[in-house]
C-alpha cells in the first residue's frame, strides 16, 4: 500500500510516498481502508519539532515514528481477533496521536478502541476534519472543572483561521459568546464567516495591547508571554493555550500556574486534554448533524500531493482545515 514516511526532521519536503506492508489487525485490532484524512499543526510539529523540547517524548535525532497522519475517516476492511464493537463495511473514524500507523496511508491499523463510529449524516471528510482540531476547540473552551464559556462573556479566540480557531469561533458563537477572533489581513473576512463578531488582525495590532478585556482567551497556537495576555484578561477570566513555539509555551507551562495563585485570574497550557474523548466526539457529532457547526475545508489533496498539502498549511495559506483525499467508490465520499 501507500503511505506518507519521513525518517528524519526538516521542512515538509523530507516527506515521501513509499510502497510499505500492508498491516496486518492484531489482538483487539481493526484495520481500516482510509476514506479521509486532515492536516493539523501536530503533524507538521512531529517533521520540524516544536516546541524543541518534544524531541525528548517524539526522538532526539530522528522521529520514532515514521509514518504521519493523526485525523482519519475510513471504512474497516479486517477485524483482529477479539473485536467485537465493529464489523467489517462500518464507518469508523479516530485521532492516531501516538499510534505506530499514520492516517496519511491507504490503510491504517489500530486497537478498535481508539475508533468511534461516524454519525449518520456525516461524510467522511466532515468527519476526518473533527478527531483532533474538534475535540481540542471543546476542550479549550472549558476547564478540568468544567467551568466553561457562559451565554454574555467575551472570548478570545486567537489563531481563529487555522485547524482549531473554526471549531472554537462556532461553539464559542452557540454558546452565547461575544467573540473576537484573531488572524491575519487575508483571513478576516474567513473568520466573519464562521460567525465571529469582531475580528482582530494580528500582522497590524496586538490583541494585549488594544485595552480590550476578556472573560475568555483560547491561544490555538501561542507567540506570547503569558505575561503580556493576563493584561487582556478579565478579573477572574481564563486563558487556555494549546501549542505554540518554545518559550511562550515553557512560560505557559511553568509561569502561569504560579501567577494563577494571584489575583483570581487563571493561566497556563491545556494539561487537561483527552485525545479524542468519547463524550466530546458524540457532542461534535451531534452539533454537526444539527447545523449548529459546520467543518470549514479549505482544500483537498490527494494521498500522493500530501508534501503540498503540508506545506500549504505550513505557510498559514489555509482557511480551515485541509484534506487529504483517497480514491474509492462515489458512495465512500457522502455520508451513510
Amino acid at each position: 500500500m501507500k503511505a506518507a514516511v519521513l525518517d528524519r526532521y526538516g521542512t515538509p519536503d523530507v516527506v515521501r510516498i513509499e510502497e510499505v506492508d500492508k498491516p496486518i489487525p492484531g489482538e483487539g485490532q481493526i484495520l481500516v481502508r482510509v476514506r479521509a484524512a486532515s492536516v493539523n499543526r501536530a503533524d507538521l510539529d512531529g517533521i520540524q519539532p516544536r516546541p524543541a523540547f518534544v524531541r525528548l517524548i517524539i526522538g532526539l535525532r530522528a522521529p520514532r515514528n515514521h509514518r504521519l497522519g493523526i485525523d482519519v475517516a475510513g471504512i474497516v476492511e479486517a477485524v483482529g481477533p477479539g473485536v467485537t464493537r465493529f464489523r467489517v463495511g462500518d464507518r469508523v473514524f479516530s485521532d492516531l496521536f501516538g499510534q505506530p500507523f499514520g492516517a496519511f496511508a491507504e490503510y491504517t491499523c489500530a486497537s478498535g478502541s481508539k475508533f468511534e463510529p461516524i454519525p449518520d449524516g456525516v461524510s467522511f471528510e466532515d468527519a476526518a476534519t473533527l478527531p483532533h482540531s474538534g475535540v481540542l476547540a471543546l476542550q479549550g473552551l472549558r476547564q478540568r472543572r468544567s467551568r466553561t464559556i457562559k451565554a454574555g462573556d467575551k472570548v478570545l479566540i486567537v489563531g481563529a483561521s487555522g485547524n482549531v480557531g473554526p471549531f472554537a469561533v462556532q461553539i464559542a458563537k452557540r454558546k452565547g459568546a461575544e467573540v473576537t477572533g484573531v488572524a491575519r489581513t487575508s483571513k478576516l473576512d474567513f473568520v466573519r464567516s464562521l460567525g465571529a463578531d469582531h475580528v482582530i488582525d494580528y500582522t497590524t495590532t496586538d490583541f494585549t495591547a488594544t485595552g480590550e478585556r476578556y472573560d475568555w482567551i483560547l491561544d490555538t497556537d501561542s507567540h506570547q508571554s503569558i505575561r503580556k495576555v493576563r493584561r487582556a484578561l478579565n478579573d477572574k477570566g481564563v486563558y487556555v493555550t494549546l501549542g505554540g513555539t518554545t518559550w511562550p509555551i515553557l512560560g505557559a507551562l511553568l509561569l502561569g500556574p504560579l501567577l494563577s495563585l494571584v489575583g483570581g485570574k487563571y493561566s497556563g497550557l491545556m494539561l487537561w486534554w483527552k485525545p479524542f474523548n468519547p463524550p466530546d466526539v458524540a457532542r461534535l457529532g451531534t452539533m454537526i448533524v444539527a447545523g449548529e457547526i459546520r467543518p470549514a475545508i479549505d482544500r483537498r489533496f490527494p494521498l500522493e500531493q500530501v508534501v503540498d498539502a503540508l506545506k500549504w498549511v505550513n505557510n498559514g495559506s489555509a482557511k480551515g482545515k485541509v484534506i487529504i483525499t483517497f480514491d474509492g467508490p462515489a458512495e465512500d465520499a457522502t455520508a451513510a
